[in-house]
């Protein structure tokens, strides 16, 4: 039966379809034939059982499996034959008006859009710059020395940057209320973790003092029964502790993987490291800008299937993350259009990011993708180890790959773009303060 391809929108397609039906019951008698080798009855051994029988209690499932197989591969000649690139899945309906000895079908679907790149010079992209200096490197000695702080006491009054550790009792006209209270709860003054009233109240307390003081809860608190009020504290501070910084020394350095502690090797190290995470962060930013912009290439038509198909990945993911952190999502309810704007943006740049690279053959070559693994492993104490990790399994190096192509189409986007680059500073980068 010759099939006709109809236009029912900018992407919808329909497909009229047919098998004919001496066919399927060729197959159909073909697949009970097989099965009959091989069935079991009561009353009959293997290979034994009446074909009459075998076509009773089989038939009809396997009628209807040999007429989807048809009509599936009807269709997949069909779209072959007009040279369709089909996005989703096809709504298979029957038609009445099939000629004598055939079934017919319609096929409605979506294709994919045809895109037309614009012009690659008319887009601004951003490309982000920053270095690592001797007072990144410090800093981040500092940190890692902060890190390994011990603490011991301190014979007067406690000060920013000390651990203080307290008993407390907090009411709310004169009664105790949930949460309020605690013992030998140690705490770093200024770290930010308390209430600004509540630090202000132990600060400049020696150990053994009692204190009672207001603390005003903002509006905004996570505690309704809080939130907006003012509480009063009775602190007993039990012991007041300074920071005492490990030296910068070779058993510093030792603690930190170099075997010998030669300090020189440790910054070498740490420098390394940095630069390592930079670039890493540069490129993240920088990519970002390029994806940003992409979209504006071309205006295209966006297949509904793929858009509810991301949307309803993007809900599962949604719903995944609050069961991981110990949600219950039996009773969240999720419109079905919550994330239909995030995956019109997603399927609009895939779509355009998939055609920048077949027109511009941006696709991973083996060398490049040996290379990403290779910088991957250069984090890891034994790097031979992750690239065989790597290389074992193809899901993992389809994950690199992919890396690769967007990495490919970033640089490409860099060599034609308007490029304005920015430096930034090494804390603004890595969202320090």
């Amino acid at each position: 039966m010759a099939t006709q391809l109809e236009s029912l929108g900018p992407l919808q397609r329909r497909l009229s379809i047919g098998v004919t039906l001496s066919d399927v019951e060729q197959e159909v008698g073909a697949r009970l034939r097989k099965l009959s080798r091989t069935v079991k009855m009561a009353g009959f051994r293997p290979g034994k059982v009446p074909m009459k029988m075998i076509e009773q209690s089989y038939g009809p499932q396997v009628h209807s499996e040999v007429l989807g197989d048809s009509v599936s591969k009807a269709f997949s000649d069909a779209v072959a034959e007009h040279n369709l690139r089909v996005a989703g899945q096809p709504q298979i309906e029957p038609r009445q008006d099939a000629a004598e000895g055939q079934v017919a079908f319609n096929a409605t679907f979506e294709v994919y859009p045809e895109i037309v790149l614009g012009d690659l010079g008319a887009l601004e992209v951003e490309r982000v710059q920053c270095s690592v200096g001797d007072a990144e490197v410090d800093k981040t000695i500092d940190i890692l020395r902060k890190q390994r702080v011990t603490w011991e006491p301190a014979d007067r009054a406690a000060q920013d940057g000390d651990r203080v550790t307290i008993d407390f009792v907090g009411t709310l006209d004169g009664v105790a209320f949930e949460g309020g209270s605690a013992n030998d709860f140690p705490f770093e003054l200024a770290a930010g973790r308390m209430l600004p009233d509540f630090e202000n109240g132990v600060r400049g307390a020696k150990a053994g003092e009692e204190r009672t003081f207001p603390v005003a809860f903002p509006a905004d608190y996570g505690s309704a029964e809080l939130a907006g009020k003012t509480a009063e504290f009775k602190v007993t501070v039990k012991a007041v502790e300074q920071p005492r910084l490990p030296e910068l020394d070779a058993a510093f350095a030792t603690q930190l993987g170099v075997a010998d502690g030669d300090l020189d090797k440790m910054r070498a190290d740490i420098r390394a490291n940095l630069e390592r995470e930079v670039a890493q962060r540069v490129r993240a930013r920088t990519k970002a800008s390029v994806m940003e912009a992409l979209p504006k290439l071309a205006d295209i038509a966006l297949p509904t299937a793929l858009v509810e198909a991301e949307g309803r990945e993007l809900t599962e993911r949604a719903l995944n993350d609050l069961k991981q952190r110990g949600m219950d999502i039996k009773n969240i309810p999720v419109p079905p259009d919550a994330f239909k704007e995030q995956a019109e943006k997603r399927v609009r740049l895939g779509l355009i990011v998939a055609e920048i690279v077949k027109v511009n053959g941006l696709q991973a070559k083996p060398d490049q993708i040996r290379k990403q693994i290779e910088e991957f492993a250069q984090s890891y104490e034994n790097p031979a180890e992750l690239i065989r990790y790597y290389f074992s399994d193809r899901n993992r190096l389809a994950e690199v790959e992919a890396i690769v192509v967007e990495q490919n189409v970033v640089d490409w986007a860099l060599a034609g773009a308007k490029v304005n680059d920015t430096v930034l500073g090494f804390d603004e980068l890595m969202g320090q303060g």
